[in-house]
């Protein structure tokens, strides 16, 4: 029977302690090969070597190092292991579990993050996990924490004043709440007058919104990077209010102006 690598993965899986990256796993491919070239194959130990009868004339042996037993040839999980799995088949062996667990309606998810696929419990069953660890039911996070986690997911790395001018309101509540929950971390300072403390987000942030990199957030025109820096020189440069803004006719080319004397009427003679 050929190798199957949806079963090694799954096994894999089920024994990692993190998340199990493609590089982890062809780490061990390539361990598995250099074992089967060092270590020896394995001996039925009912069978007894001439070398072995003889040293236990001679007296006791001094203790040998343990070997690893070598791999039993005719099992089918051994045979026929590839010297390379790529990307691609990783992938794909790793669909086919995340398909056969959703078609079986498991209890047990295969969740994608940004450094590796790992086993998790399904959202219905979080009550019971709790319950297991004793541990209190999760915080929602405010609208306002909610607002500036976004205005920083796309905006950073971003200072606590760019925030607020985004936001329009202070950002220390949101801030500490998100630093507190690693949600966010200080990235380093900007160089601007000052040195103000600039904010990006961290891992945890990719676990808990289920992305595996920024690039796959949304597309948000509202928060791309030109039109915020185009916004910001504008309120930092404020500029006389025009008719447009005022929302006055700009096609009339003469405006009665509180300066100009009104018209004296005539009398027709």
């Amino acid at each position: 029977m050929a190798f199957d690598l949806k079963r090694v993965l799954k096994v894999m899986l089920f024994a990692s302690n993190g998340p199990l990256s493609v590089k982890d796993i062809q780490t061990a491919i390539i361990r598995f090969h250099e074992q089967a070239t060092v270590l020896p194959l394995t001996e039925d130990p009912t069978v007894a070597s001439p070398e072995a009868g003889a040293s236990a004339e001679a007296g006791p042996a001094e203790p040998e190092e343990p070997v690893l037993p070598a791999p039993v040839e005719d099992d089918e999980f051994y045979r026929d292991v590839p010297s390379l799995v790529t990307t691609a088949e990783i992938r794909e062996a790793m669909d086919g579990i995340s398909l056969e667990l959703q078609a079986a309606a498991s209890e047990i998810l295969l969740v994608e993050g940004h450094s590796g696929w790992r086993l998790a419990t399904h959202p219905r069953f979080a009550r019971w996990v709790r319950l297991l660890r004793n541990e209190p039911p999760p915080v929602r996070l405010s609208p306002s924490s909610l607002e500036t986690l976004a205005v920083i997911a796309y905006r950073q790395p971003v200072t606590r004043a760019e925030i607020e001018q985004i936001r329009g309101v202070s950002a220390d509540a949101g801030l500490a709440k998100l630093l507190e929950r690693d949600l966010v971390y200080i990235v380093g300072r900007a160089d601007l007058p000052g040195r103000p403390i600039q904010y990006g987000t961290t891992e945890a942030f990719l676990e808990f919104t289920g992305i595996k990199s920024i690039d796959e957030l949304p597309s948000s025109d509202v928060l791309s990077p030109r039109q915020i820096d185009a916004w910001l020189q504008t309120s930092n440069q404020p500029r006389a209010a025009s008719d447009a803004d005022m929302g006055l006719d700009e096609t009339e080319q003469t405006q009665m102006s509180l300066e100009q004397p009104a018209k004296s009427e005539t009398a027709t003679p």
